[in-house]
């Protein structure tokens, strides 16, 4: 199966009910770890490459990564630029065999945001690759983003019918509590469903995103601190409102910090417990297994998608 653009896969999320994980990628044990999961589970995937992340791997490598995974699963796949800033960017990435973009215009007037976005729509549906915008801007730090509290702002629904029909993006990424990174909130986890809710009725069947929901599974953000880290506080998205939100119009899930984590806590715990194991084979292997399993779990009791493949 060759790889596909989100429009499809966006309309059977809708009408199922539930969520597509988009799970960040950097290397091949995460490209390993992610694919086996959506094979054994049957669930369809987007494999999302940020602009870090392109320069960290290079453009090529991580494609013909992807290539293969698509060879060895024969799912339907989805490589999607997560977070680009700017035209260029969106077009290379067109260009260079992805099938779906975001572009991120939402650090810009909205005026500046629909003329940005509307010019990335033109460009990629010209070459049936699929565009997600964003109104409303997340806190936190993730690669390039860097959105303090001071700046962030809900998305206002009064906005969203506008800002679809002229600039024609096929998905929405809102902001409705979530943010970036493994400290998400202070106190008790909140997300505003009635943004969400008004939202989905103003843009009836229309495929909505969120960003920065990671979970920040307490399991690797205590292995991360047993092993030298230092994350007191750190708490993610609560899995039951995640799944809520999937439940409705959310169609794409972003899931990247729970990836970073179970990577590194898994990492340092084995190197603690074998400190005279140097092959790359030897640590990387137990990583890839807790990868895929984390991510198995993402698949059925967050997102809903397994068997949906």
């Amino acid at each position: 199966m060759p790889l596909v653009n989100s429009r499809e896969m966006f309309r059977k999320a809708y009408e199922g009910g539930y969520a597509i994980g988009a799970f960040n990628v950097n290397n091949m044990e995460i490209v390993q770890a992610i694919t086996e999961a959506g094979k054994l589970e049957n669930a369809p995937l987007i494999l999302q490459v940020s602009a870090g992340a392109r320069k960290y791997a290079k453009h090529v490598y991580l494609m013909k990564l992807i290539e293969a995974a698509v060879e060895d699963t024969d799912l339907p796949i989805v490589v999607h630029l997560d977070h680009g800033a700017d035209f260029d960017i969106c077009k290379s990435c067109i260009d260079g065999g992805f099938t779906s973009v975001m572009i991120d215009g939402s650090h810009h007037d909205f005026e500046t945001n629909i003329a940005l976005t509307r010019r990335v729509v033109e460009y990629a549906h010209e070459r049936n690759v699929t565009v997600e915008g964003e109104l409303g801007r997340l806190a936190g730090i993730e690669d390039a983003v860097n959105v303090s509290a001071e700046d962030a702002a809900f998305t206002d629904p009064d906005q969203v019918v506008e800002f679809v029909e002229r600039t024609g993006v096929d998905s929405l990424a809102i902001a409705i509590g979530t943010s970036h990174g493994a400290f998400k909130f202070k106190g008790t986890p909140r997300l505003r469903f009635d943004i969400l809710e008004e939202v989905s009725r103003r843009l009836p069947a229309f495929p909505i995103v969120l960003h920065g929901a990671s979970s920040v599974i307490p399991e690797y953000v205590d292995m991360v601190n047993a092993y030298g880290g230092n994350m007191p506080g750190a708490q993610g998205v609560p899995e039951d409102m995640l799944r809520q939100a999937a439940r409705s119009a959310v169609c794409k899930i972003n899931i990247d910090s729970d990836l970073r984590l179970t990577f590194t806590g898994t990492l340092r715990k084995y190197l603690a417990e074998h400190p005279e194991h140097f092959d790359p084979r030897q640590y990387l292997t137990p990583v890839r297994d807790a990868l895929r399993e984390m991510v198995r779990h993402k698949i059925v009791n967050v997102l809903g998608c397994n068997g949906k493949a």
